[in-house]
Formats: C-alpha cells, structure tokens, sequence
C-alpha cells in the first residue's frame, strides 16, 4: 500500500542530488574529518528514510536528528549507523536511548543526575554529546564552571559514556564571520578546560562546513546544504560547491473554465476578471504546505510562468492561464519546466522567510517519490505509514 497514492499532487526527491551535494561538500574536507548528515524533521520534508541511507551510502558516517522519536523511527527502519539527538530529550528516557543505541545531547548537569537515576537498572550504557552555547542562546553550558561540574558527576560512574562535544553557530549563514569566529574562540576555551576530549568535536553547520575551515575539528553536520539549498540568500553566490535542490514539486491540472468579466475568483471574491479569462483549478491547498500567502505567487505550466489567483483554498487553488489548458497536464510548482525554475529560495522570499521552512512545511498529505538515475525507486504515501 505505501507504494501508491491516489491524489495528482506529489513531491519528487531526487536522491542523486542529495548524494552529490554532499559529495561535494565532502571534497573540501580534510580526509579524516567525518560529516554527520543531518536528517530531522522528515530530512527537511525530503524522507527521513529514503535520504538517511543516501546520504550513508554517499559516505556519511552518522546522522542527525531533533527528536528521540525521530532517530527511532530510523532505528526500526532497519538504520544501524550511529544518531545523535540535537534536541533535547527527559533523563526517564535515558534507558531507551542506551536500548535503541541512540546517543542524546547533554546541555546541563541536572540531565544527568536526572539520567542516572533511570539508568540504574539498564544493561546499555548511554552515549552522550555535550553541547556548549557559545552564542545561539539555546541549549547548551555557558561556562567552564559548568563543564567542570558535568565531569566530576561523570567520572564517579559506568552508565554513561562522553561521545561527543559540540556547539552550534548562530551566524555561519552571514557574510561578515566574526560572530561565527568568536563563537569558535569560545568553545575552544571551554574545550581546552576539559580534562579529556572525548572522540566527536564538531562545530560546523552547512554554511560553517562550507566557508570556515578552522571550525572543521574531525566531524562536520551537514543539513540544508545537503539537499541543495544555501543556507541563505545573502552567502549563495559565494559557496565554492554547486548545490543541486533535491526536490521539486508537481500537481496536475483538474479543470478548465472560462469566466467573464465581473466573475469572482475563490472564497471572499479578491479576484475578480476585468474581461473573458480562462482559469485551472489545481488540487493543491494550504492543508499541504501552500499556505494562503502564496496567492500571486507564480506556477509553471508549459515552461510558462502564470499566477495564481484568489485565495487559496485548505484542498485547491487558482490559476489564470492565456489559452485553455488540457486537463491532467503536469503544473511545477517547486521545480524547473523548459527554460524556467521556480525554487524554494523565490518562494521564501515571496513569504518572507527562509528556504528551510518551504520544504518543511510539506505536509504528510503530499506524497514522496524517489528517484535514482532519473528513475523511481521508491513511492511513499504518508498517509499511509502504519
């Protein structure tokens, strides 16, 4: 059954793109400096599945998720490379991480203490990274005080393993790096206090992995970069590697109808045709992730540019097109058609936010479909998954 769907809407994920991104980004590393593919929230809307083994097999040696419940459902997938929680997660939950091998961020000494408590009758030993805030102000120990208050209560026990150490930059993504560089400086004091490193250091997201190589250390996390997007507008004529979006997005032309002048267009009448136009209706809707705001926002049908218009609807939306158009014909959406491209970037800017959160906002209802040497390989409905 998860190999079908019965809707005209669907998203192609071009699993050749992911692998080569992160090929590429591979190539500016240093040969033993390792790269955690990061594959939270449904690998930005892209599959967690599907795209966790790709980026494995295209030499990613562990991967990363926000969720215990998201490195889970890899686990069960059949997943065996190490995961990492980036996210917080309960010390009570201490015992399922260590029986599913999942390692979890650390970011305070009660954590632990709270841990230990629910590791007592375990068989697993738990894998932990410590996270150190050196600027973003989210989780993570602010000083060497603290570091030092975390290895005293590790070294007087055995259910607890130091895997990793890490911190996360806040401003990789600009032009000027002295933020970024900064933030380095701190966790390099912080890093210096210890009394022993553990094996993982990493610091670098895409944009950090792509333009600060003093940040490498011997693991880098790569995230949106890997599925072709630059990790904002204002460094992507900069990045040296030629990002391939992985995924675009199609539906299908369901009617075709002439209206007249004074004929209004969707639900409160914002449209309304000054003389003879012909409009398609498409079954595409904000339930899926193509919010109201895009209304105005461009499709491709033909190669050709044409907006939608009128409001857009939970299930449907509008499109005014110059001539009539045979049903069934294939709309993009995300993608490119002849000689133009829509991309998440011109969509992000049309909603004033950033390209991660376009494919994020992908709903469950849109299915997924794979495809290796331009052709598929897998089909997931997700309102199907059990």
């Amino acid at each position: 059954m998860s190999n079908q769907f019965y809707r005209d809407t669907w998203a192609e994920v071009n699993l050749d793109h992911v692998q080569e991104n992160l090929k590429a980004i591979k190539e500016l590393l240093p040969k033993d400096t390792a790269v955690m593919a990061v594959v939270k929230a449904n690998a930005y809307g892209h599959g967690d599945i599907q795209v966790a083994k790709a980026a494995l097999d295209a030499g990613a040696t562990s991967l990363a998720v926000a969720l215990l419940d998201e490195g889970i459902r890899l686990r069960e997938h059949g997943i065996e490379a190490p995961i990492l929680v980036l996210g917080s997660t309960r010390g009570s939950d201490a015992p399922v991480a260590a029986e599913y091998g999942i390692s979890v961020t650390v970011h305070n000494e009660s954590y632990i203490e709270e841990a230990l408590k629910h590791l007592k009758e375990s068989e697993q030993q738990l894998h932990i990274h410590i996270k150190i805030d050196t600027g973003m102000g989210r989780l993570g120990i602010r000083t060497k005080e603290e570091m030092k208050d975390i290895e005293y209560i590790l070294q007087k026990q055995n259910k607890i393993q130091v895997e990793g150490v890490f911190t996360h930059f806040a401003k990789a993504d600009e032009e000027d790096l002295e933020h970024s560089k900064n933030q380095l400086m701190k966790f390099l004091l912080i890093l210096h206090s210890m009394n022993s490193l553990p094996p993982m250091i990493h610091t670098s997201n895409s944009a950090a992995a792509m333009r600060l190589p003093d940040a490498y250390f011997n693991m880098v996390r790569v995230g949106i970069a890997m599925y072709g997007l630059s990790p904002s507008p204002e460094i992507k004529n900069e990045l040296p590697v030629n990002l391939k979006p992985a995924l675009s997005l199609y539906t299908r032309v369901k009617q075709v109808k002439q209206i007249f002048a004074g004929d209004t267009v969707s639900y409160g009448g914002t449209y309304e045709a000054k003389a003879p136009e012909w409009i398609v209706t498409l079954p595409i809707g904000y339930a899926d992730g193509w919010i109201r705001k895009l209304s105005g926002q461009n499709v491709l049908i033909k190669g050709k540019r044409t907006p939608i218009v009128g409001r857009i609807c939970m299930d449907q939306c509008m499109v005014r097109v110059d001539e009539p158009i045979q049903e069934d014909t294939i709309v993009t959406l995300i993608g490119t058609d002849g000689q133009e491209a829509i991309t998440a970037d011109e969509l992000a800017e049309k909603l004033e936010t950033i390209n991660y959160e376009i494919t994020c906002q992908l709903s469950y209802r849109i299915p997924r479909v794979y495809k290796t040497g331009g052709k598929i390989v897998d089909i997931v409905n997700p309102l199907f998954r059990k």
